[in-house]
């Protein structure tokens, strides 16, 4: 049921950690696959290593700013005309520019994070929605939230605002569109080996603080919160939307 086989998914911030993963394991599951990265060139190596391991061309990448409502329309665009259709959206792209106290953070950390995180969601979300509608077909959305979305966020205040916001969206957009047959659900990951979580994994300090709640006591790799995609893409999960599925090693749950 979670075959990804005929469908077409486009995936931002795919040119590596958590976007790359989902990429690698969309394909690994059948699915054509269309990875956005603000470098074209790091998203078309990624998808040519997923060509090579496939042996066919089943993945393009294409260079788009994920904050700019252009760039995310014209990257549907060139999802269509490359592959014919759009069946299934990954909203990964992110950004955390400042880390540190919430009353410190100026202006521009904040309209960037807000930028990438927030309106560029929209703007993808809408873009693919808009061409299902068009196809009458039926899709599945899925935004990368984050557990800093739905606990406190100390030293990361703005991000968790945009994360929070996220999920507000994905459960709105979830009953809107669910008369066209498009599921919107979102995924939370907890701590994740990634360059945007660097600030964490690498400080022992942090990363002990973290681990120490967390009843897996380890931080996540990317591939482990690629599978969620994949579930919440596939038919496996067609009667889930406007839901967010945490995959935190338990950190939430208070233990």
């Amino acid at each position: 049921m979670a075959s990804m086989v005929n469908r077409v998914v486009v995936i931002t911030g795919a040119s590596r950690g958590i976007g790359q993963a989902i990429a690698e394991a969309m394909a690994d599951e059948g699915a054509r696959v269309v990875l956005s990265a603000r470098s074209e060139e790091r998203a078309s190596a990624v998808a040519a290593t997923i060509n090579s391991r496939h042996g066919d061309q089943r993945a393009i990448g294409v260079g788009a700013h994920a904050g700019k409502e252009s760039d995310c329309t014209a990257l549907v665009e060139k999802a269509v005309a490359a592959f014919g259709q759009v069946d299934a959206l990954v909203n990964n792209a992110a950004t955390n520019p400042y880390f540190g106290p919430l009353l410190d953070t100026d202006e521009p950390a904040w309209d960037k994070t807000f930028e990438v995180n927030l309106k560029g969601y929209f703007w993808m979300l809408r873009a693919t929605a808009r061409h299902l509608r068009a196809r009458n077909a039926p899709g599945s959305l899925i935004n990368v939230a984050s557990v800093a979305g739905i606990s406190s966020a100390p030293m990361q205040g703005v991000y968790g605002m945009t994360k929070a916001a996220v999920i507000s969206m994905t459960k709105t957009f979830a009953v809107e569109l669910a008369s066209s047959r498009i599921r919107v659900n979102a995924i939370a990951p907890g701590l994740v080996e990634t360059r945007l979580a660097a600030a964490i994994v690498s400080n022992d300090v942090l990363h002990s603080h973290v681990t120490s709640r967390t009843p897996l006591a380890r931080h996540a790799q990317p591939n482990e919160i690629a599978g969620a995609a994949v579930y919440l893409a596939s038919d496996a999960s067609s009667y889930v939307t406007g839901h967010t599925l945490v995959v935190d090693g338990g950190m939430t749950i208070g233990a």
